[in-house]
Parts: C-alpha cells; sequence; structure tokens
C-alpha cells in the first residue's frame, strides 16, 4: 500500500472516521494506530512484519535495562546488544550479497575461487528508516539524554508509526513519545494544512515526479546513448526535480498526515536547491537522515575538533556511511565519497546574505555540483555512466524532448524557488480565506487530475532504501 495508491484513499478516510471517534481516549487511540500501521505496512508483505515487533521489543527491553542500571560498563553492553541486533538484520536484509559478492570478486582477482550462495531474502520496505529510528532511541537511552518509554504500546506506536514508517522523516523519541504520551488535542487549523500538505505531496509526485519518470528520465537513462546532448542534460535536470518531488511529496504526506491524527513530524526539506555550498545542502536535503548522521555518527567520530585532518576524515567516512544506508551498490558508495569530497573542498565557503550577483553564482554552481552526484546516485553501472557522460560531452545539440516536459519543469521550479513569504501566504489565504465549499471543490478537482495522470501506481523513490 502506497500513498498514490487506491487503497489507501480508502484505507486513510476509514482510519480518519475511526480515530476521531476514539482519539480522547488513550489507550484505544493507542491500539487503534499500532493496528493502522501494522495492517499498513503488512499489505506490502505481512511476513517482514515480525523484523519491526522484534526491533521494537528488543529495543524496548534493552531500554529499560539501560536505564535502570548503574555500571557504564553494563549500560554500554546493552547499547551494543541494541546495535548488533538492528544493524545485523540490516546486514543479512540489505548488505549481504553486496558484500559477499564484492568479497568473492576480489578473491577472484588473485585466483581463490570459493563456492558461494547468493540471499533471495527481499529487502524488506523501510528498513533503513526505522532501523535509524529505533537506533536513535537506545543511543539516547544509553547517553541519558531521555528515560527509557515506560509503555510497550506507546514505543511500538513510536517505532511503526505509518505515516513515516518506509520512507521517513526519521522520528526521534525524544520528539515523538512526549507527543504520545500526552492527550491528542486536534485544531481546525492543523486538519486544514495537514489536508493541504496530502494534496502538494500528491501533486509533487503524480503530476511532477512521475510525468517526468515516464516522459523523459527512465527512457534517457536506460540508454544514453540513443540521445543527444541536449536531451541527456535535460534528462539529468528531470531526475534532480523528480527525485526532489518525489521524496519531499512522501515526506510533505507524512507530515500532512500526522496532522490530521494530532501529531507533529520534523520538516525534512527546505528548497534544497536555492544552497549555496555543499553544507548548506546537506541542511535542507532530507535533514532528518543527515541530522541523524551528524549527531549520531559525525560527532561520535570527533566531528571537527582534532584539526583539520581530522575533520576531512570524519567527513569522508560520514557520508560514505551515508551513501551505503541509500544501498548496497558502488553507485551510492561513490555518490557518499563524492559528496564528502565536495563538503571537504568547499566547507569554508561562505553564504551571502544578500540576494545578488554573487549569491545568484554560488546558487547555479553548487547546484550543477549536486546535479552531477545525481548522476552518480541514478546510473545502474560505470558502462551507463560513462557513455552518459561520453553524450553529454559529444556536443550534439539536437533535441526531441517532448514539450510537455519543459512544462512540468517550469512548473516544478516555479514551486521550488518561489519565496517561502510568498508561499506562506498563498497556503494561508487558501486555508482562511478561500470558502470551505470552494476548497473541498478544488480538492475534488485535484483527486480527478490525480487519478486521469497516474501511471498505474509508481512506488516512492525511496522506498528501496
Amino acid at each position: 500500500m502506497t500513498f498514490n495508491s487506491i487503497s489507501f484513499a480508502i484505507f486513510l478516510p476509514v482510519l480518519l472516521v475511526l480515530y476521531y471517534a476514539v482519539y480522547r481516549r488513550q489507550p484505544l487511540r493507542d491500539i487503534l494506530l499500532l493496528a493502522a500501521s501494522y495492517i499498513f505496512y503488512m499489505c506490502w508483505y505481512w511476513q517482514y512484519a515480525g523484523l519491526i515487533v522484534l526491533s521494537t521489543i528488543v529495543d524496548y527491553a534493552l531500554g529499560v535495562k539501560m536505564d535502570k542500571e548503574r555500571s557504564k560498563r553494563k549500560k554500554r553492553l546493552y547499547l551494543i546488544m541494541s546495535l548488533t541486533v538492528n544493524l545485523g538484520l540490516l546486514a543479512i536484509f540489505k548488505y549481504y550479497n553486496f558484500f559477499a559478492d564484492s568479497a568473492f570478486s576480489t578473491l577472484g582477482l588473485f585466483g581463490v575461487e570459493i563456492p558461494h550462495t547468493y540471499s533471495s531474502l527481499l529487502l524488506p520496505v523501510g528498513i533503513s528508516f526505522y532501523t535509524f529510528q529505533t537506533l536513535s532511541y537506545s543511543i539516547d537511552v544509553y547517553r541519558g539524554d531521555i528515560p527509557h518509554e515506560r509503555s510497550l504500546i506507546k514505543f511500538s506506536v513510536f517505532v511503526s508509526f505509518f505515516p513515516q514508517l518506509v520512507a521517513g522523516p526519521i522520528v526521534r523519541a525524544r520528539d515523538f513519545l512526549p507527543q504520545i504520551n500526552r492527550p491528542t488535542h486536534l485544531k481546525a487549523s492543523d486538519v486544514e494544512r495537514g489536508t493541504m500538505l496530502v494534496f502538494i505531496g500528491l501533486f509533487k509526485k503524480i503530476i511532477i515526479a512521475d510525468l517526468l519518470a515516464f516522459l523523459i528520465v527512465d527512457e534517457v537513462f536506460s540508454a544514453p546513448g540513443n540521445y543527444s546532448s541536449t536531451d541527456l542534460l535535460i534528462s539529468l535536470y528531470a531526475y534532480a526535480f523528480q527525485i526532489y518531488c518525489d521524496f519531499s511529496g512522501y515526506s510533505d504526506i507524512a507530515i500532512g498526515i500526522a496532522l490530521l491524527l494530532g501529531f507533529r513530524l520534523p520538516i525534512n526539506f527546505n528548497r534544497p536547491y536555492l544552497s549555496q555550498n555543499p553544507s548548506e545542502f546537506w541542511r535542507r536535503w532530507h535533514i532528518s537522515l543527515s541530522q541523524w548522521l551528524r549527531d549520531y555518527l559525525y560527532i561520535s567520530l570527533g566531528g571537527n575538533r582534532g584539526g583539520r585532518w581530522f575533520t576531512t576524515r570524519n567527513l569522508l567516512i560520514t557520508m560514505l556511511l551515508g551513501g551505503l544506508w541509500h544501498g548496497a551498490a558502488w553507485n551510492f558508495i561513490l555518490w557518499g565519497a563524492y559528496h564528502g569530497l565536495i563538503l571537504v573542498l568547499f566547507r569554508n565557503m561562505i553564504t551571502e546574505k544578500k540576494f545578488g550577483f554573487k549569491m545568484v553564482t554560488k546558487i547555479v554552481f553548487n547546484f550543477h555540483l549536486i546535479l552531477f552526484s545525481w548522476l552518480i546516485f541514478r546510473v545502474s553501472n560505470m558502462e551507463v555512466f560513462l557513455e552518459y557522460i561520453g553524450g553529454l560531452f559529444a556536443l550534439n545539440f539536437k533535441s526531441n524532448t517532448n514539450s510537455i516536459v519543459f512544462f512540468i519543469l517550469a512548473i516544478a521550479a516555479l514551486s521550488h524557488f518561489i519565496p517561502t513569504s510568498t508561499s506562506n501566504k498563498m497556503k494561508e489565504y487558501f486555508c482562511s480565506s478561500l470558502n470551505g465549499f470552494v476548497r473541498a471543490g478544488l480538492y475534488a478537482g485535484l483527486l480527478l487530475l490525480f487519478i486521469g495522470s497516474s501511471i498505474g501506481e509508481p512506488t516512492f523513490i525511496y522506498f528501496q532504501f
């Protein structure tokens, strides 16, 4: 079940009707949210719900142990147990084949042939997200930043909360558990804003991301040698906005649904292509992941303490592992290494405060640094990458790109680069000034547009991570 599916269009209204009937009674509210979350996840592959149950029980029990334990050595042992179970599951289901294949291929270069088998296990949807989520809880309890959660039901809701379960934002226990531990107060303004965010997210996904993929991106990346330099460049621009609208669209829907249920999730995107340097990009792109990597990996490695070389090492390690988090493939590792390198090279680039030529130049330059990284991220292998690069520099300017692509790109760019103040005024006007019947009519029209524009039910890009 995905947010852009017919089954979810039935699931969500039914859940909201039930939820609004019981949300004032916390025990019923929690049980309903837990049941809905597992139903949502099990619609994909019910057997793998057991992995979430395992992570939940292990981290709940170890959290209780760590919070009560006075011996630092034993607390560290409990934390190691949590890390072992969670990262072990991630290694088995996500990385086994990649590391096994890499190891045996390396041995083969030296003439050592060892019989080996590959795992046929499916990659559980969302495992990278809920693993990082439960790990943050264990680490925070170990550090003494938060107390352990007393209720197993409430902790289970935190781990499995369906709006952000499979593709984030990655929610911290310190942010979510206080919300689940107090009565829910639904506000009309939150319901209106949540509804609007859901429709904004669906628009980004169906009208922009899916159509760009269908009209140009998938076709060009499957055979770049068949296209001109111009079409290859347009396709790369299209992919930059496809992945942004696909992922930020999911986050908008997740945040919107959470608001409909009375919960607040952290912002995950803040117009990242307006960044003036790589550091600012990571403060604006996939914010919940970049903050997780900063707080639990980069700072733990020493951060920027210890001088330039230690900082460089820590940045490279953090981004390499961040790349590996995205997928068990060399292009993701190279993508992470590339981001680590540009973070090091442009770490001291000054961010301009006033709009002007310097600011625009830096934004354009940084956007193209990021654009090249998306080529590394998207290609399936080195042969395709080299073919794409060769085509870009072939200087063949003939273009067969459908004019609709330019129209969609214009909408994507306009929605991305429009000033935040203007965007907020438009949203405020829509929610507070337009008649309720007019808003309902517009939403109904958008639903018809989504249905008419949908090409199957393509999953969100980050489901594979």
